[in-house]
């Protein structure tokens, strides 16, 4: 391989060096070391690195690597691009097993192929075996009982959504914020325990410690409600973990105890925030269910993808389409309620994905006079100028737009809301109250880095409460420092996400711990040396946002335009708050932000919807 081209494309920052020590290995491995195979090698990786499954070979044909450069190296022709890479020894068509997989035009490391092979055929084979048996009476009354407020002529999206998962080995329930996702599940699960005349063995799972944690709290208040007998409220289990706590994970392995071969004891397995979910955890996640057993995934399609590679619930999901229920789906709906929800399409051949994808479209906590649900769905709609006009219009009490201050005025600019968002936790000593209080307000940012990200804000923050006197930091210990973890503890039962708040510990002679919510209301400690990884968390990042709720939050945008600011971005942003949120940034940044969805290649996709 040429070692003039390795290192400009080191030079020009256009490949990072894992990127190229990847492509050198391909095109040694495969003995001809073409400078095609090179770049689509490279690509491939880089790709993957930016959160896409695989790399399609259309997008970069016949261009430069920078447009802007003469020198750069140039992508040959799609055809010719595609005939080179289908004679190399290291690129093998699907099914094959090569290190990189040629499918189409698009190009997967193997691994990730293979993931999403997986994932699809798991789920179109659950999609075409429905369970055996329902007592269609039984459902009839069930859902009668459970959803009493249903009214004539007016779909129910809920019991839609209840009907579907009873009668379905795979579905989704998408929907906003305070659209009873976790609510109708609880719902459902009493119906499932309800058609079985044995056990029924329930899993509760969240990609984070802290969503399973909300997870369980919030099925544990359904629960309770519910218009069932009560061994049927009994069966609904109290308890939900992570899921890779749900597959056990095998210490510094990617693998699991649980998979193919050897099963989870699960009949139901119920995924919340599954938006959070990458392709690899959930690929291994359906694996590991039986094929009889049932996979309900809640989440909302809207909100931000996953850290790691794919946007597998949009990609599920078909998000931006709509797609009508088959014509035997909603005459099964209307034979068992009474109710319509449209005429149906006829299907040829097998079922489709459109009756296992269900759209919760009332928010019972965002009502018609609410701004932050008027906001949020008018950036779903991508209209981003109608958006600024409603932050600024004052129509609105909850929502509000403050063009972004500069960065040396942001100290004096902040300071009345940083002391009245804080103050009251700081001054507080009961933990419990504690945290009620410090989670009433946040400050959410988009980037980590920079006059406007996170870890200059978190900075920010503490020296204007030692200004104060509110915390004294003499060290990077203090009481009130409130921590993120960032990295999963099994041992310690702390998982990424968790928060908790440093406060003296009377039964350990007033010396720091740092407290965290508990099962039954009390908290659990530990000493700061024992905890993994962590950082302060005054001011959060939105993509550590997802899956919090707060009563207030400030979001504050950067100063300029920048890719990881999209349409999801700002929506995940403004729904964390329950009831005011401040928009801090520049109308022409925002707008663009809007304008801009999260684009992940894969062909999950295509392989799903067709």
């Amino acid at each position: 391989m040429d070692q003039g081209l390795i290192v400009s494309l080191l030079k020009a920052d256009i490949f990072s060096p894992l990127d190229v020590h990847f492509a050198s290995l391909m095109a040694g491995l495969s003995g001809k070391g073409t400078q095609e195979l090179f770049l689509a090698a490279a690509m491939a990786s880089h790709y993957r690195g930016e959160g896409h499954i695989c790399f399609d070979l259309s997008s970069m044909a016949g261009k430069r690597l920078q447009e802007d450069s003469p020198d750069s190296p140039a992508c040959p022709k799609l055809g010719e691009w595609l005939s080179i890479l289908g004679r190399e020894e290291v690129v093998g068509k699907p099914g094959e097993y090569r290190p990189l997989i040629l499918d189409g035009s698009r190009l997967y490391l193997y691994r990730y192929w293979d993931y999403e092979k997986k994932l699809v055929d798991n789920l179109k084979a659950r999609i075409v075996n429905d369970p055996v048996k329902i007592n269609q009476e039984l459902l009839k009354d069930g859902l009668k009982r459970l959803f009493p407020n249903s009214r004539p002529g007016e779909i129910d999206w809920q019991e839609v959504a209840a009907f579907a998962c009873t009668l379905k080995r795979f579905c989704v329930i998408s929907g906003g914020p305070g659209t009873g996702k976790t609510f109708t599940v609880a719902k459902i699960l009493a119906l499932l325990l309800e058609q079985k005349t044995q056990p029924l063995r329930i899993a509760l799972a969240a990609p984070t410690g802290k969503a399973a944690a909300r997870m369980q709290e919030a099925i544990k208040n359904a629960r309770a409600g519910l218009n069932c007998p009560e061994h049927v409220k009994a069966a609904i289990p109290a308890e939900a973990s992570t899921i890779h706590r749900l597959l056990k994970t095998i210490p510094n392995s990617p693998y699991f105890r649980f998979d193919a071969k050897n099963p989870l004891p699960a009949d139901v397995v119920v995924v919340d925030e599954a938006s959070m979910v990458d392709l690899a955890l959930l690929s291994k996640l359906v694996q590991a269910i039986p094929p009889c057993s049932r996979l309900i995934l809640l989440g909302d399609k809207d909100q931000l993808a996953s850290v790691e590679a794919g946007a597998v619930l949009g990609d599920i999901c078909d998000t931006g389409n709509d797609h009508g229920f088959s014509r035997h789906f909603s005459g099964l709906y209307k034979k068992v309620t009474g109710e319509k929800i449209g005429e149906g399409v006829d299907k040829q051949g097998e079922p489709g994905m459109e009756d296992s994808i269900i759209q919760l479209r009332k928010s019972y906590r965002f009502g018609s006079s609410s701004g932050i649900g008027e906001v949020s769905r008018v950036v779903n709609e991508g209209e981003g100028a109608r958006a600024v006009q409603l932050l600024k219009s004052g129509s609105y009490g909850d929502i509000q737009w403050r063009e972004l201050p500069r960065p040396e005025a942001l100290p004096a600019v902040l300071k009345e809301r940083i002391l009245e968002g804080f103050t009251p936790y700081l001054k507080e000593s009961d933990p419990g109250k504690v945290f009620d209080l410090f989670n009433r307000v946040r400050i959410l940012g988009a980037v980590r880095e920079g006059p406007y990200g996170v870890n200059t804000l978190n900075l920010l923050v503490e020296k204007i409460l030692r200004d104060e006197g509110l915390i004294k930091r003499e060290g990077r210990w203090y009481r009130g420092r409130p921590i993120l973890i960032a990295r999963n503890d099994y041992n310690l039962r702390l998982f990424n996400g968790d928060v908790g708040i440093t406060l003296p510990d009377h039964e350990a002679k007033g010396e720091l711990r740092v407290f965290f919510p508990g099962p039954e209301g009390i908290p659990r400690k530990f000493p700061p040396l024992r905890l993994p990884d962590h950082e302060t968390v005054f001011a959060m990042t939105v993509h550590k946002s997802q899956g919090s709720e707060f009563e207030q939050v400030l979001f504050l945008m950067p100063d300029r335009s920048i890719p990881v600011l999209t349409r999801e971005l700002i929506y995940t942003a403004i729904t964390r708050a329950r009831e005011k949120v401040e928009v801090w940034g520049k109308e022409e940044v925002f707008q663009e932000a809007v304008s801009r969805r999260i684009e992940r290649i894969s062909g999950l996709r295509q392989a799903l919807w067709g």
